[in-house]
């Protein structure tokens, strides 16, 4: 079978994917959700004309010029408004957050009074509106300010409470379930026997799909054998899982059974090896709604696929308007050699220059089995199908790794 882009490939992986069924949570679980509809105010901030400065409320014809003398009719506390109104002559005591009493249109800081029993004295004129946060300055009701398909922040949330919502509709969380095989795996914390190796592809995918906003569960390890890879699959399904991720198995050696295991589950296929390092045997298909990913065995391999594949799944599955990562702009801190057909994502580093660009900076050794320069990169550097040999200092192009 011929390579895939990884171009061709996304598009398969997404074809026809269509948002989750939408839920509505309690606002402080909304963190970190993903909105199903637009969010409206409904009410506004402020919703009326309040002190920005502990002061006086005045009006700023009685206080144009300075010296004035002004009568204290009243306190304007935040939440105790004031009932009677500013006339001419007149001044309330105002605190931070305390509405503007009718008749006043200004505000003088305390810093510029004294208090002489009843009466206050002005030493600094005051301009109409000076110190008064007016009227929905914020935001008014009825307005949109957060988005369908916006992943929640904690600033979200903020705005979200004092837009009065205490609740938020969001979509479900996609359920992936996870799967290892091969015989050489054990458990961390085992101790390996010959020629076994501690698995880290489970953990590894569980901990980016919850990263992503998904429900995450680790079926194992499967070993290479028909009938038990077959029975982790069908558990997969049962438990209800949206995608179904595999590590290992992918290829179609005598030894690689995920996919020996999907065909003899009578499941809708799809093979191919796509043109990407580290990676390329890839397997994609459905088991009638769920999605299967089969990623790489390697480490490496199986975590940068999970970044080009499953991440944009996933923000599919959840209405995300930042369905795919985007690309930056970077400059090349050591040169690098011409490309075959795999495009390649090389773990580096980031730096800044003092002019402002970033360089990022492959690692001299980019085997796909290495899970230290993986765990201390920052980027991947896309280097395209066929590119030529480039330059330190020469333009390219990156991925943000998460985190």
């Amino acid at each position: 079978m011929a390579l895939l882009s990884v171009e061709a490939a996304r598009a398969r992986v997404l074809e026809g994917v269509e948002p989750l069924p939408s839920e509505p949570v309690p606002i402080a679980q909304a963190e970190g959700r993903v909105l199903a509809a637009d969010l409206a105010a409904l009410r506004s901030q402020p919703p009326a004309a309040v002190s920005a400065m502990d002061g006086y409320a005045v009006r700023a014809a009685d206080v144009a010029s300075a010296p004035a003398e002004l009568k204290l009719i009243g306190e304007v506390a935040a939440g105790r408004p004031f009932a009677g109104k500013v006339g001419p002559g007149e001044a309330a005591r105002i605190f931070t957050g305390g509405v503007l009493p009718p008749g006043a249109d200004a505000v003088i800081v305390q810093e510029q009074t004294q208090r002489r029993g009843d009466l206050v004295v002005v030493s600094g004129a005051a301009q109409p509106g000076k110190h008064i946060r007016r009227e929905a300055l914020d935001f008014a009701k009825g307005e949109v300010l957060l988005r369908s398909g916006r992943r929640l922040s904690a600033r979200d949330i903020a705005l979200a409470a004092a837009m009065n919502h205490a609740e938020i509709p969001v979509r479900r969380r996609p359920k992936v379930a996870i799967l290892a095989t091969g015989d050489e795996l054990v458990v961390p914390g085992s101790t390996p026997g010959p020629g076994q190796i501690v698995s880290a592809n489970g953990l590894a995918l569980s901990a980016f799909a919850r990263s992503e906003g998904a429900e995450a569960r680790d079926f194992g390890i499967a070993p290479d054998r028909l009938q038990p890879t077959m029975e982790a699959i069908d558990a997969m399904r049962w438990w209800g899982a949206d995608v179904l991720v595999t590590t290992g198995g992918a290829s179609v050696g005598e030894h690689d059974l995920v996919q020996k295991a999907l065909t003899a589950l009578g499941r809708r296929l799809a093979f191919w090896k796509v043109a990407v390092r580290p990676g390329r045997p890839m397997m994609h298909g459905e088991i009638e709604t769920t999605r299967v990913l089969g990623l790489p065995g390697n480490p490496v391999s199986a975590y940068v696929c999970a970044f080009l594949f499953l991440t944009p799944l996933l923000r599919r599955l959840l209405g995300r308007s930042d369905w795919m990562p985007a690309t930056e702009s970077a400059v090349l801190g050591r040169e690098l050699p011409e490309n075959d057909e795999r495009a390649d994502y090389l773990r580096g580093k980031l730096e800044r220059r003092t002019d402002g660009r970033l360089v990022a900076t492959a690692f001299p050794i980019q085997d796909s089995s290495m899970l230290a320069p993986l765990a201390a990169a920052d980027c991947l550097i896309v280097r395209e199908s066929y590119a030529s040999a480039a330059a330190a200092g020469s333009e390219c192009a990156i991925l943000r790794l998460p985190g």
